[in-house]
């Protein structure tokens, strides 16, 4: 087991086996790795149809007060759709094609930086003498590039070919 411990809003591994020394890990809340994971589920389910709660929630080990609470910014981003009442449940409001791991991460975490000096222009007083400003903006766009190049339709074809067989004879 890996102990991650939060010191000043960076999350760090206490026990690196590989290098005895603590390192810096850039991770995504449990909220957005359960959020791509239900909608990763819904984009291989038949186009259109009414998923219900309780069957995201079986298939992705998901509370259902959690699954609620991590499809709300999804429904207000016009992600998913919800229909209450008898026969309710969620609904993909875009195309899986149409959604993008950029989409999500966006959707739960907010704007994704790499460095406090990018979050607005002109902030950094170092931007135009610091050789590193430059690398992080390359990077950031890099990254954010192959975010958005995950789509869940891709993504969905992928996932029944990584199923073990056991769970492909089940299904």
């Amino acid at each position: 087991m890996i102990d991650i411990i939060v010191q000043d809003n960076y999350f760090y591994n206490e026990t690196c086996q590989e290098c005895q020394q603590k390192e810096l890990l850039l991770i995504i809340t449990r909220a957005t790795e359960y959020a791509i994971r239900a909608i990763l589920y819904m984009s291989c389910q038949p186009p259109g149809g009414i998923i219900f709660k309780k069957d995201i929630c079986k298939a992705q080990d998901i509370t259902p007060a959690f699954l609620t609470k991590i499809l709300q910014p999804l429904i207000k981003d016009g992600i998913v759709g919800s229909q209450r009442g008898v026969g309710g449940g969620f609904y993909l409001a875009r195309t899986p094609a149409e959604i993008t791991l950029l989409d999500i991460i966006k959707s739960q975490e907010g704007p994704v930086y790499l460095n406090q000096c990018q979050i607005e222009d002109s902030t950094c007083e170092r931007e135009f003498f610091c050789p590193t400003h430059g690398v992080w903006t390359q990077i950031r766009e890099e990254f954010m590039a192959t975010l958005s190049s995950y789509d869940f339709a891709s993504l969905a074809s992928k996932q029944d070919k990584l199923l073990p067989v056991s769970s492909k004879a089940s299904a």
